[in-house]
């Protein structure tokens, strides 16, 4: 049995592995290969923190003060941005577990509320690029109606709908996290404990229906209909169908990021589950996927602070945005000075 810092995420898997007494780890070694993964998490966790909250915060203050209502790819992508926010805020409280040795000294509520608020970056980001990639769907495969059927009220209802799903699929998180005092480690931990395997095997299988294979397939559809369109020469002749091209590159650049980050973390959860469902049996899988496990769910921790740089880098618009608002600022500081200065001026006259 291996405790493992798979609890920091946990979105599908469980904190401790083999506590269900499956016979594919019982006669396995438990090798103590894990230093220079327990050494990183913590720096590398607030590196993320300090860059995520940081670029998040820059982009929802570009798209919130901007002068000009945000298009309805903005609002799925601030909303994807506030997703990224939330899971970069609930860092730090697992890299001082980490260092602590795995001691969770933040109490059970905290243990609750940081796990739900990861798990919802989780499953709202995944459904806000849905939302993004049907979005660009309908503005470049069905130009003609698009109008009617994209109006900012309408994804706004959307995004409010995406954070109840996502907080709806996180309540088991908030019922089944509990702070444990694990002897053989000497550490109080905070992990899942379902009420029995059968439940727990249910509850994974859902949510890799739920958070993995319904949103891909859907996403991958959009894709393939996306670039389709991009490559059909007459969809050219629209002025306002090259308008949404320029958007639509940005959103393929962040869904390529998105699937990097986060498929393999995806596959290495579902070989997990069916591994605990003793269908897949073996010693060195269990030990891959256990080293898997770790360096995926730290590549997927890195799209949180990705996809801001990715909007600077690559989405004119964006780039657009933060220029307008900065002269903005400028000009709004120039006539405050000037403001100060006329007031101190009118002040001196009438003291001379």
């Amino acid at each position: 049995m291996t405790l493992q810092p798979t609890s920091i995420p946990d979105f599908s898997t469980t904190a401790i592995y083999g506590h269900q007494n499956n016979t594919n780890d019982s006669h396995c070694p438990n090798e103590d290969d894990w230093d220079w993964l327990y050494s990183m998490q913590p720096v590398y966790m607030l590196l993320i923190t300090v860059l995520g909250v940081i670029f998040n915060m820059f982009v929802l203050m570009v798209f919130c003060l901007h002068k000009k209502p945000c298009t309805v790819a903005e609002i799925y992508l601030s909303n994807l941005a506030a997703a990224d926010l939330l899971l970069v805020s609930c860092l730090p409280f697992w890299a001082v577990s980490v260092y602590n040795g795995f001691n969770w000294p933040f109490g059970q509520f905290l243990c609750k509320v940081v796990n739900v608020g990861i798990n919802m970056n989780a499953y709202c980001s995944i459904y806000f690029l849905v939302l993004v990639s049907i979005d660009r769907y309908v503005a470049l495969v069905h130009t003609m109606s698009h109008g009617r059927m994209r109006r900012p009220k309408y994804a706004k209802l959307a995004c409010l709908l995406v954070w109840g799903f996502g907080l709806l699929l996180s309540v088991p998180a908030l019922i089944f996290r509990i702070v444990k005092h694990i002897p053989e480690y000497k550490a109080h931990a905070c992990m899942l404990q379902y009420p029995n395997h059968t439940v727990e095997l249910l509850y994974d299988g859902m949510l890799i229906v739920l958070s993995f294979i319904i949103p891909f397939s859907i996403i991958s559809f959009c894709t393939v209909k996306i670039i389709q369109a991009l490559k059909n020469q007459t969809v050219e002749r629209f002025n306002a169908v090259k308008t949404e091209q320029k958007a639509t590159i940005l959103v393929l650049v962040v869904l390529l990021a998105f699937l990097i980050c986060w498929v393999p973390f995806h596959v290495v959860t579902t070989l997990d589950v069916i591994m605990r469902a003793e269908v897949l049996r073996g010693c060195h899988l269990t030990a891959a996927l256990e080293i898997c496990n770790q360096v995926f769910t730290y590549l997927a921790f890195l799209n949180s602070a990705l996809n801001p740089i990715l909007y600077v880098i690559v989405g004119k618009n964006f780039r657009k945005k933060v220029q307008e608002l900065f002269k903005q600022w400028v000009i709004k500081r120039r006539a405050t000075t000037e403001s100060t200065r006329s007031n101190l001026s009118s002040t001196l006259k009438t003291l001379v």
